[in-house]
């Protein structure tokens, strides 16, 4: 398959435009795969601005890209023009300190995480490495939204290790000060078995919840943001100031304060719980979700708004 010279020059003028470019699916803010958050996760932790293209937006890129580099998967990261590589190779090249030097960052802080593994939770850990032989290591990641993932796999040796009850884990570099002081336990989950239980004081607050009348008591304090469709907002309108969330919004919402305090609305609660959710998983630390959303407070705080 040949790359269209109209395709060919599209991409050579964004990577002439911009010293690093991340060929990504999703945004930074709203990435649409594991292997793109990952990616730029590990360049957002060096660089806190860079240029990025979501592919999914334009199929010519997503495709002509592959071709122009010769590399057949995204994300894909630029830098002064030339293709450094994938998340794996990323992650490799942070754990080295050669991305940082290749960004033009600081030298990698390799502090080891401080960290807690309970008696329970060292002794399942020790059987399940047991049972998987020996040449494996325990590897820990923790991504840009504090979701943590374990892994056996060959340690590389240029992760940072850290111990606690005589079990060595395996951090890179972008992981490592997500996961300072956290603490890991094993715990009965009742019908869903039990398991390993991650308690991280570095993850944002968890979606708090806030009935109709108390936003009513409180509404000068909240910003808050409406999250339906454009019909239903017409047809039952919160009736005080408030943001709407739609494409178009979405990253000037997200470069609000971190400790904004944001109340998301929708019909009955339930999309606005989602909202909330992936604003919390960007860093904001102060997020609720209105219980009932709009029909609640037609019901409970004001009738004049129709309910449907």
């Amino acid at each position: 398959m040949s790359l269209s010279p109209d395709t060919r020059a599209r991409i050579e003028s964004i990577l002439a435009s911009h010293e690093v470019v991340l060929f990504m699916k999703g945004s930074p803010q709203r990435p649409q795969c594991g292997f793109s958050m990952k990616a730029a996760s590990i360049v957002s932790g060096i660089l806190p601005e860079f240029a990025h293209v979501d592919v999914l937006q334009d199929p010519e890129i997503r495709e002509g890209i592959k071709i122009y580099g010769q590399w057949p998967t995204i994300p894909q990261l630029y830098v002064r023009g030339e293709l450094i590589g994938g998340s794996d190779i990323l992650e490799q090249m942070l754990n080295s300190g050669e991305l940082h030097a290749l960004l033009g960052g600081e030298p990698p802080d390799r502090t080891p995480p401080a960290i807690t593994i309970t008696d329970e939770a060292a002794a399942q850990i020790r059987k399940a490495m047991a049972e998987q032989g020996e040449g494996l290591a325990l590897h820990m990641a923790v991504d840009a939204k504090f979701n943590s993932r374990f892994e056996l796999k060959p340690a590389t040796g240029h992760e940072l290790r850290a111990e606690s009850n005589g079990i060595v884990v395996h951090f890179d570099l972008a992981s490592a000060p997500r996961a300072n002081g956290i603490v890991i336990d094993w715990v009965d989950r009742g019908v869903q078995g039990a398991g390993l239980s991650i308690t991280n004081p570095n993850a944002p607050a968890p979606v708090r919840p806030l009935s109709v009348k108390a936003l009513a008591a409180r509404l000068s304090e909240f910003t808050v943001i409406d999250v339906r469709p454009p019909s239903a907002r017409a047809h039952a309108p919160f009736p005080h100031p408030h943001r709407v969330l739609d494409e178009s919004s979405h990253d000037q919402l997200a470069a609000l304060p971190k400790d904004t305090l944001l109340a998301f609305l929708c019909h009955h609660g339930n999309s606005s719980r989602q909202a909330a959710e992936h604003f919390r998983s960007l860093g904001f630390t102060q997020v609720y979700n209105v219980e009932g959303g709009i029909d609640a407070w037609s019901v409970e705080v004001d009738p004049s708004v129709p309910r449907y």
